[in-house]
């Protein structure tokens, strides 16, 4: 027999040159950045293995770890023959790697996080890529960028998008060379190699990437876990990996803050409350009356428009940033039994935590993996979506975070903002040197401002054209106007009271919105005192 559990240099001798290897992990959540750290160690003592090529359904990175330290040794080393391309979601936590592929060391393509995640379960059937609408319109789509983000991967064009037409209907076909290495982690593994993963934060696409490695012609399975039990001690229906399909297995421990080998999150190595081990119990005090929290409490006022609307309570995905708010908002005014949240990683239900560590959360109630989360937003399953933005143009275009030199990656965006009926943009209407308050009920605007509402966005990651043919609800929330996308464009429908429309709004516009009929935003939004919203929602108890 093959011996299973191996020590991490041995495993990682197995990996040949010029593989494609696929690497679990949304940010440090079921990321082996032990693995990782291996890899790069036999790389520098034996310059095996190389002409690697990575794939990952999200980035197992934060800055300093995994990911972020290739991009680290490709900065120090420009001619290494380590590496040679990325296919990832998202940069954004990988400042590094963002520098080599800017530098253009590397060649670096993305696509959105579903698409990723359908993919690895497309080449694992043996079909040729994936077709999707998801794409169309935006940067991704090949008569814009393509999904390159580098001349390299202009140049060799290991990963394509294709555009295509079936029935009369655009779709765009994404294919990639598929992966026959595979590292992943888990918690625990038995005698044979079943893997389960009770203290992780998320399932992540572990079971999904051995799905594509395994995929004839097989490749190679290596897993990096905490602890070793006997055959018979993991319940079958908590095994997430079947040990017939896991060629190695490496033990590895949680490691210092300076390893982090094996932690949950980027903040925490081991929180029973984040694994859903232990409830979530804190002393709730309510967010102070900022801007930001208007825009986060008229998103919630939308919310439960819709469950007035439907008679029913909504399923809602929150961005990162000022999306984020509308949680604390919707805990504020009790209305987590009509407002049901989830998080793009897998969580449903609680508080999802910020910056590094997103992805986890506390208080949730359920976990499924990652592409099914997808599966869901991409069909529509859900109510609604508020996502963030960085400039908006007057077609209802939407770029969230992309600036030359800055290249972090379209992450869940794209298929979350197609896939939902119902897309409330929020963010600050301007950016830059900004003193904007809430006082006696109304908004007090000071700025030297950065415009926001562009007339044409850097990069398009939101397509306001294919929206409006998608029969799509879109609003875009700011703390002194709303605007909704109709087919002649966007237009301005509410504005804050105590605001200069003309000064406040239009005079810091690059374009002139569609103007009808102007309402006033809900005094109440700028009012430090509770909305009474879990009263609106009442209503439908007593229909």
């Amino acid at each position: 027999m093959i011996r299973k559990f191996v020590s991490a240099p041995e495993a990682i001798s197995k990996i040949p040159d010029n593989a494609v290897v696929a690497i679990s992990g949304f940010n440090a959540a079921t990321s082996p950045f032990y693995l990782i750290d291996e890899l790069i160690n036999a790389y520098r003592k034996s310059g095996h293995p190389r002409n690697l090529f990575i794939i990952s359904d999200a980035i197992p990175a934060i800055p300093g770890f995994g990911l972020d330290k290739i991009g680290k040794l490709i900065l120090e080393n420009p001619d290494q023959d380590f590496v040679r391309g990325f296919l990832l979601p998202f940069y954004g936590w990988a400042p590094e790697l963002q520098k080599a592929v800017i530098k253009n060391l590397v060649e670096a393509y993305t696509w959105p996080i579903g698409i990723v995640t359908r993919w690895l379960r497309t080449v694992a059937v043996g079909a040729p890529g994936v077709f999707s609408r998801v794409g169309l319109g935006t940067f991704i789509d090949p008569r814009q960028d393509g999904g390159f983000l580098n001349d390299l991967a202009k140049e060799r064009k290991t990963v394509t998008i294709e555009l295509v037409e079936m029935g009369r209907r655009e779709y765009l076909l994404y294919k990639a060379p598929k992966p026959n290495v595979g590292l992943i982690r888990a918690t625990t593994a038995d005698e044979i190699g079943n893997l389960s993963m009770e203290q992780e934060a998320i399932y992540g696409s572990v079971l999904s990437i051995v799905e594509a490695v395994k995929a004839h012609p097989g490749g190679v399975v290596i897993a990096q876990v905490l602890r070793t039990v006997t055959l018979g001690e993991i319940h079958p229906k908590h095994v997430v990996v079947p040990g017939p399909l896991v060629d190695y297995v490496v033990v590895t421990r949680r490691g210092t803050e300076v390893e982090k080998y094996h932690w949950q999150t980027a903040s925490f190595d081991l929180n029973p409350i984040i694994s859903g081990d232990e409830p979530y119990k804190v002393a709730y005090e309510p967010v102070p009356l900022t801007a930001e929290k208007v825009i986060a409490r008229r998103v919630v006022v939308e919310l439960v428009n819709l469950v007035k609307k439907l008679g029913r309570p909504v399923i809602v995905n929150l961005d990162i940033g000022i999306p984020a708010l509308a949680a604390d908002v919707i805990r504020e005014e009790q209305l987590d039994d009509f407002i049901h949240l989830t998080v793009e990683s897998g969580p449903w239900g609680g508080i999802a935590l910020p910056d590094a560590d997103f992805g986890a959360a506390m208080g949730h109630y359920a976990v499924i993996p990652l592409p099914e989360q997808f599966v869901l937003y991409q069909g529509g399953a859900i109510d609604a979506t508020s996502l963030g933005f960085m400039q908006v143009d007057r077609e209802g275009n939407v770029n969230p975070a992309f600036l030359p030199g800055r290249l972090p990656g379209p992450g869940g965006f794209p298929v979350i903002a197609l896939g939902s009926p119902r897309v409330y943009f929020a963010g600050g209407f301007t950016a830059g040197k900004r003193n904007i308050r809430v006082k006696d009920c109304k908004l007090v605007v000071e700025e030297e401002p950065i415009i926001k509402f562009v007339e044409k966005v850097y990069k398009i990651v939101f397509s306001g054209r294919y929206a409006v043919e998608e029969g799509k609800e879109v609003m875009y929330i700011t703390e002194r106007a709303v605007f909704r996308l109709t087919p002649g464009g966007v237009e301005l429908v509410e504005a804050a009271p105590g605001i200069d429309i003309e000064k406040d709004v239009l005079s810091k516009m690059e374009f002139k919105p569609v103007v009808r009929r102007v309402d006033e935003m809900d005094e109440r939004l700028f009012c430090d005192k509770k909305l009474g919203l879990r009263e609106e929602a009442l209503e439908i108890v007593k229909r």
